[in-house]
């Protein structure tokens, strides 16, 4: 047991190197065996036929069959047997009648006597036969041959053996290449052993199974602990890993960018055609920022990752924090219009022109204005958007101006988060269409149990009709590139409307005019 923990305790190069020497030896070791085993039914194949061939050759002799016929066949044929035992190099010739009774045999005193071994098969049937038996001599491998009279009966039989030491004696004589082999196979499997495992240790770092999957733990554990969507792409554009944040947000993500359920905005993104920092996309209801990165290992380009981060509620708290600031200057602007011209007032009357502060007073009054707007425009929320937007424009250089047809009674709109964000994209598109230039901006809302009807236009120079389709594309601007994303409003303004089951379009009318449908509820 310690050395089997001493083993699994071993590097991974050290188990890795004495794995494929233990398969070397496994493999050479069978080899060798095999090999053993298939010399030795060789050479014991070998010395029956060769055996066989000198019995049969015995057997066929003139003077064997002669001396048959002699009172003493023993004193011709233990001669003989001697003779061609002598030049052949066999280790035994054996000459039998038919009663088994040895005529000729290497040891004289067994002359006489019965076989050691059956003959009856070669004597009863004729036929000659190989194999190995033991005798008196030893364990042999022989083969027997019957002899035949001049008619062809059997009248006795010749037995040639060649020991089993004999055989085995070639057979070792025949090891030491086979060891040399053995031996320069086991060099070789030593050499590529150690050269896998150098291979192994550089392509791991060095770095042991138990290391290996304590990174890995890691990994996965801050690659599903992060916040942001993590995507990684390789060269050919699969999907190799995606954590659990980038599934919330993208939903269900294929093999590849084409099987993505995603706009051909973000798929542009993610597929690198349209690169930079920052990129702005639209997913559902969700505003996503992309960053695309190259990734190298080693030196080699292997793909690319990209992050996403949510700032879908950012965006829509910056959206009411820039309503707000514009809320605040147009205050601002009116508390500093207003200082002036009580200023002026109460000048005029220290200079005792009393009939010019009164027409003053009556034409500088600006609560008609408002006035106006909120009777027609009873929902709060709405009426005060517009006025803020008023005095924006007025900043600006512009001026805002409510169409007759405008009505909104109060109670219709429900919450008025999707008409505040539709009206305010459209009127701060036009206000940044007339670019600080002198113009008129004119807006119709119209409120009833169908939903809300927004017309924006502006004096501005219109929009070039091949653009018509993209300025409702996110990241599309026409703007001078400004600190912060751009080319959200619009795109926003079409998702709220379509997200209800209504539209928005545009076209030029001396200017551009955006239309918009925002159904009073969700359609499916």
């Amino acid at each position: 047991m310690c050395k089997v923990r001493r083993v699994r305790d071993a590097s991974l190069g050290t188990q890795l190197f004495v794995l494929q020497m233990v398969i070397v030896l496994l493999a050479v070791g069978g080899t060798a065996g095999v090999w053993a085993e298939h010399t030795r039914d060789q050479l014991d194949s070998l010395h029956q036929q060769r055996a066989l061939a000198i019995a049969q050759s015995v057997a066929g002799l003139p003077q064997v069959r002669e001396a048959f016929k002699l009172k003493n066949p023993e004193t011709v044929l233990q001669p003989l047997a001697m003779s061609v035992q002598h030049e052949t190099g066999a280790d035994y010739v054996v000459i039998a009648n038919a009663e088994q009774k040895r005529y000729a045999h290497p040891n004289t005193l067994l002359i006489g006597k019965q076989l050691s071994t059956d003959g009856t098969t070669v004597l009863k049937t004729g036929r000659s036969w190989v194999g190995t038996e033991t005798g008196t001599i030893g364990t042999t491998v022989r083969g027997k041959a019957p002899i035949r009279d001049e008619y062809g009966s059997v009248i006795g039989l010749v037995s040639v053996g060649v020991l089993e030491t004999t055989v085995v004696g070639q057979l070792g004589a025949a090891l030491p290449p086979l060891v040399w082999t053995a031996l320069a196979v086991l060099l070789a499997g030593l050499t590529l052993a150690a050269v896998i495992t150098a291979r192994v240790r550089r392509q791991t770092f060095g770095l042991e199974p138990r290391e290996i999957a304590a990174l890995l733990e890691q990994r996965e554990g801050v690659l599903h602990g992060v916040k942001e969507g993590v995507l990684a792409l390789d060269l050919n554009g699969r999907v190799s890993l995606v954590n659990d944040a980038a599934r919330e947000l993208l939903g269900n993500v294929g093999e590849d960018l084409t099987q993505m359920p995603v706009s051909e905005r973000m798929r542009d993104v993610l597929g690198g055609a349209d690169p930079g920092e920052d990129r702005v996309v639209l997913h559902g209801e969700r505003v996503l920022v992309l960053n695309r990165t190259p990734v190298s290992v080693r030196g080699q380009h292997r793909g690319w990752v990209v992050t996403l981060r949510d700032r879908t509620e950012l965006t829509r708290l910056a959206r009411e924090l820039h309503d707000t600031s514009s809320a605040t200057e147009a205050l601002r602007a009116q508390a500093h219009e207003f200082a002036n011209r009580m200023h002026t007032i109460v000048g005029l009357l220290e200079l005792g022109e009393h009939e010019a502060a009164i027409n003053f007073i009556t034409r500088s009054t600006g609560g008609a204005y408002a006035t106006d707007l909120r009777e027609r425009v009873q929902d709060p929320t709405l009426a005060a958007l517009l006025l803020a937007k008023s005095a924006e424009a007025a900043e600006r250089g512009a001026r805002l101006v409510l169409s007759e047809d405008s009505t909104v009674p109060e109670g219709l709109l429900g919450d008025p988060q999707d008409a505040v964000l539709v009206v305010g994209n459209l009127v701060a598109n036009a206000i940044d269409a007339l670019d600080g230039a002198e113009g008129t901006i004119e807006v119709s809302v119209q409120a009833d149990a169908d939903g809300l009807r927004v017309r924006v236009g502006d004096s501005g120079p219109g929009i070039a009709p091949d653009l018509v389709e993209e300025v409702f594309r996110e990241g599309f601007t026409t703007k001078a590139a400004r600190s912060g994303p751009r080319g959200l409003g619009l795109a926003l303004t079409r998702q709220a409307c379509l997200r209800r089951g209504g539209w928005v379009r545009v076209r030029n009318s001396g200017g551009a005019v955006f239309t918009a449908l925002l159904p009073a509820k969700a359609r499916a």
